[in-house]
């Protein structure tokens, strides 16, 4: 590694792709059907609607930026411009511009890695996928990632860490109905269990990420050891409040008189509650 800090990511795909003494790419044109598809593509979900935008902006302009990639077993392998190849498909395209790069492995997916980033095309759940493949792969540290990408390493780590979340979660996270904020704040969360019941909790009450975290700093409070058991009858009227009122209810009976407690989280909060209430 030279003297001067790389950043990878700021600098964009120069930082990756060596530049002396190698000659200067030349762009060419190439059969379609003779580009092969990106092995290191790091996106799972391509957005269709986008793909058909795309192929309607090259059939009346063409591919402007050209695709780079690499001779790789005796055929031409896409590195980057994934989708520009998938609309040049879709627009019915039979040969797209593209520049050849010689690079090993390691060196396509990092540029693949970062071409996305750059673009902020990668689900939190894609790019830690991606991490963990130069790791593993490559041999690369968390501190190497978060040189060549351009970001600290605990960001790494906590990306990553995603990765260990419950199925479930993930599944909600590819959804779409949890998002990645909410997710990192679940990793504070030692129990799988608990971490997708929370989750469940985020989704059913459309909670934001910051009404989350306080649920979770509430359920990570030490409990009161050897709590003599409570009535059963208050406890199904607490589950019935907190269905009903969407959370969490705690009813202090003595004889026949009591509280009733309403937890909330925000002030958004509370007004969904009062309104809540108003109509019952």
């Amino acid at each position: 590694m030279d003297g001067a800090k790389r950043t990878g990511l700021g600098r964009g795909f120069g930082a990756l792709i060596p530049q002396a003494p190698s000659p200067k790419p030349v762009e060419r044109s190439a059969p379609i059907d003779e580009v092969a598809p990106n092995p290191w593509q790091p996106r799972i979900e391509f957005d269709e609607e986008k793909l058909r935008e795309m192929a309607d902006s090259i059939r009346e302009h063409g591919v402007v930026e050209p695709l780079v990639v690499r001779e790789h077993g005796g055929r031409l392998e896409l590195i980057a411009g994934e989708r520009r190849l998938r609309a040049a498909r879709l627009a019915g395209l039979q040969a797209v511009p593209v520049v050849v790069r010689d690079m090993s492995d390691r060196e396509a997916l990092e540029v693949t890695l970062i071409e996305n980033l750059q673009r902020e095309d990668l689900s939190a759940l894609e790019e830690a996928a991606a991490y963990v493949r130069l790791m593993e792969e490559f041999g690369a540290t968390q501190e190497d990632v978060a040189r060549r990408v351009g970001k600290s390493r605990p960001a790494i780590s906590n990306t990553v860490r995603l990765l260990q979340l419950p199925q479930a979660v993930r599944d909600e996270m590819r959804s779409g109905r949890l998002s990645a904020g909410h997710a990192r704040a679940l990793l504070s969360l030692e129990s799988p269990t608990e971490q997708a019941a929370l989750a469940r909790d985020a989704i059913r009450l459309n909670l934001s990420v910051r009404q989350l975290e306080g649920r979770i700093r509430w359920h990570k409070q030490p409990r009161t050891p050897n709590r003599p058991s409570r009535d059963l009858h208050a406890a199904d009227v607490e589950k019935q409040l907190m269905r009903s009122l969407g959370t969490r209810v705690r009813l202090h009976a003595r004889g026949k008189r009591g509280r009733i407690v309403i937890e909330f989280y925000s002030r958004e909060e509370l007004e969904r509650l009062l309104e809540r209430l108003r109509h019952a």
